[in-house]
């Protein structure tokens, strides 16, 4: 053997190795946390995502009447619906929602699972309402407060103050904090907020939490909610998401910014290629002593006033291109140029930090504010006009520059209302409600009297749909009848999740004894190979996610044995390279050499249904055909460079006089 191929085959084995340790972190993170967490870091334990009839919900079925809709919207208004149901089971926060559309001849049918759900009625009460279509302006009233309203917020906002003055007297002599708090305290949390992170609902909370020592109570800490006396009783590192358990950062940075004519807001009339030479030449003087007044002369943005300066943030509140080169430098390191869809960056570095949470006891008293006697200020107001006005929403193509946009239609009553709208809001953003939620917030850039208006700005085509859609959904009266209700109970998905697992592991050990029965030696090699196969496939189904349903957990089953099948096929093939008198080395390379056309034919036939089935087929059908292709493409790995690497690791000429050991007999 050339020293280069045994070069490969360590490699190859080291590669295994990192899988493997990668793959035992991800499946038994709770485990590594429990045993080895106190000496190292922790690691995000990720669970897996379990469908309804796993963990439990509901299988709801509705029929979706078109009758009223022409043909060429049919599609197009239930998509709409769909869109809208969607957003609505959202709300419950159930594990993976899944909302499709099916259609067999005039019948359109919205089918809705809802994992976990716990309460049912409220889901189809919410589910089954029309959409509702509102066209909103700014809002300027301003609620203001009477001299007697006044009056009674002064008075109630000073015995406030005298109480929670004296709950700190109490707390300053030591006294039981917990037991001050269920005294004092004017919320629900019994004292006890739990554990709180920057992105928390108590900013001013969060930020005092991180200069006080464990177990020292503050002073008096001011919200816009009430007055606040909070101890800290525990503190730990934020985990980055999704990752490997690595602590989350923040970054304290400034940045100069250069836009251009073609990003939304902008006005200095440079060209794309004129920005970036500013930048260029900006980056050039560029030091952090200078940083700051270069980005008060020179930069677009809105921190401009402030020297650049953004603050403290973390990796996921800026946008991706920005984080991506603001994590990566060094302190008081000046990046390049960074492009965004905001125009052109160059980021000054200044300071970074671990993001902590911290376990809160507190004692609150409320106060009264502006907003609890007179109501919150809503930012938008109602208008006349509403979905039912709207007659259609379509894409069309820009004559100029071949952009899509997004024409709306209204009939001759919604004309009058819009073009009043439009009227009195020249210069000013009017907002599209779906659901009280903003789906669109155009400016009007002139009166429109036609009652055609047309939506443009930075959307692709399928973003251009989507709006069309949504507008649609709350302009088409489509009423959704439920013709069909199923519910499963969690013990039942406990049970069937025990039984199919016990199912499994007994499938597994059996053909563990056959492989070791029959190809020894290799056998036990093709077992090893099979477990490194099944968490090779757990940790893709954790971490992409994959949606885990009976039939998914029967797709993972049946790839266990066209794993199998492909190793049978090998050491078949082994045999007969060795029962021709072959050195076993040379055997071992033949024998994979030889079986991969049939491996490879078996298995992309196989892939090809699985296609087929993900493009065509829905719900259960489609988590099998997931489910077994992700196996089957693992497995193909599984026995064409895990088993490989093993045999050539562990089986070399030594076993030349020893065939038994390798399975074959005299």
């Amino acid at each position: 053997m050339f020293k280069s191929e045994k070069q490969r085959i360590r490699y190859t084995l080291a590669g295994i190795i990192v899988i493997v340790i990668i793959g035992a972190l991800v499946n038994f993170g709770a485990y590594y946390n429990k045993y080895a967490g106190k000496a190292l870091p922790n690691i995000t334990e990720i669970p897996f995502r379990l469908g309804l009839d796993l963990l439990g919900g509901t299988h709801l079925v509705y029929r979706a009447d078109v009758s009223g809709i022409e043909n060429k919207d049919k599609t197009s208004a239930v998509e709409g619906v769909r869109d809208v149901i969607e957003r609505r089971v959202n709300i419950f926060g159930v594990s993976e929602p899944v909302v499709q559309v099916s259609k067999s001849g005039d019948d359109h049918r919205i089918i809705v699972e809802l994992a976990g759900i716990k309460d049912v009625n409220q889901a189809i009460n919410m589910i089954g309402e029309t959409p509702l279509l509102e066209f909103k302006e700014e809002n300027k009233d301003v609620k203001e407060l009477t001299p007697e309203q006044e009056s009674e917020m002064a008075d109630f906002n000073k015995q406030a103050k005298t109480k929670i003055n004296s709950a700190l007297a109490k707390v300053n002599k030591n006294e039981d904090f917990l037991t001050i708090a269920n005294e004092v305290s004017e919320d629900n949390e019994s004292g006890d907020l739990g554990w709180i992170n920057s992105k928390s609902n108590y900013p001013e909370i969060y930020a005092e939490a991180g200069k006080l020592e464990i177990n020292k109570p503050s002073s008096i800490i001011e919200a816009e909610g009430g007055y606040n006396i909070i101890k800290v009783t525990g503190k730990r590192s934020v985990k980055e998401e999704g990752g490997l358990g690595l602590d989350k950062k923040e970054i304290k940075a400034s940045h100069i910014l250069v836009c251009y004519g073609d990003v939304d807001g902008c006005n200095n009339g440079l060209s794309k290629d004129e920005a970036r030479q500013e930048l260029e030449g900006l980056r050039a003087q560029a030091t952090p002593q200078n940083f700051a007044e270069l980005a008060k002369n020179n930069s677009t943005g809105p921190s401009a006033s402030d020297g650049g300066d953004l603050g403290w943030f973390s990796r996921e509140m800026m946008v991706t291109p920005f984080s991506n080169v603001a994590f990566n430098l060094g302190n008081d390191q000046i990046s390049d140029i960074v492009e965004t869809q905001f125009g052109f960056h160059i980021i000054l570095k200044q300071d970074e930090r671990p993001v902590f949470e911290y376990q809160i006891n507190r004692v609150f008293v409320d106060k009264q504010t502006k907003e609890d006697i007179v109501g919150p200020e809503d930012p938008w107001k109602n208008t006349e006009l509403t979905g039912k006005y709207l007659q259609r929403a379509s894409v069309q193509f820009n004559p100029n520059d071949n952009t899509p946009e997004v024409r709306l239609e209204f009939d001759s009553e919604g004309k009058g209302f819009f073009a009043d709208i439009t009227g009195r809001n020249v210069g000013k953003p009017v907002a599209i409600f779906l659901d009280n939620y903003p789906i669109s917030i155009p400016t009007v850039n002139e009166a429109i009297k036609s009652g055609d208006a047309i939506i443009s700005g930075k959307f692709n085509v399928k973003e251009a749909k989507l709006l069309a859609q949504r507008l649609n959904a709350g302009a088409l009266p489509i009423p959704i009848e439920l013709i069909n209700q199923q519910t499963v109970g969690a013990t039942l998905g406990q049970a069937s999740v025990e039984k199919s697992l016990q199912a499994g592991m007994i499938g597994i050990i059996l053909v563990a004894i056959f492989m070791i029965v029959i190809y020894r030696l290799p056998g036990i090699l093709a077992v090893i190979s099979l477990l490194i196969y099944g968490l090779i496939v757990l940790t893709i189904f954790k971490l992409w996610p994959v949606t885990l349903t009976l039939a998914g957990l029967a797709g993972f089953i049946l790839s266990i044995g066209m794993a199998v099948d492909a190793n049978v096929l090998i050491f078949a093939r082994f045999k007969e390279e060795m029962k021709a008198g072959k050195p076993v080395t040379k055997a071992i390379e033949d024998a994979f050499h030889r079986a991969w056309p049939s491996i490879r034919d078996g298995n992309f036939s196989t892939l090809l249904t699985c296609l087929v089935l993900i493009m065509f087929t829905t719900s259960i059908v489609k988590g099998f055909a997931v489910t077994l292709a992700v196996g089957v493409l693992v497995s193909m790995f599984s026995a064409i460079v895990i088993t490989k690497v093993l045999m050539q690791v562990i089986i070399s000429d030594k076993f030349q006089d020893k065939k038994w050991i390798l399975g074959i007999n005299k």
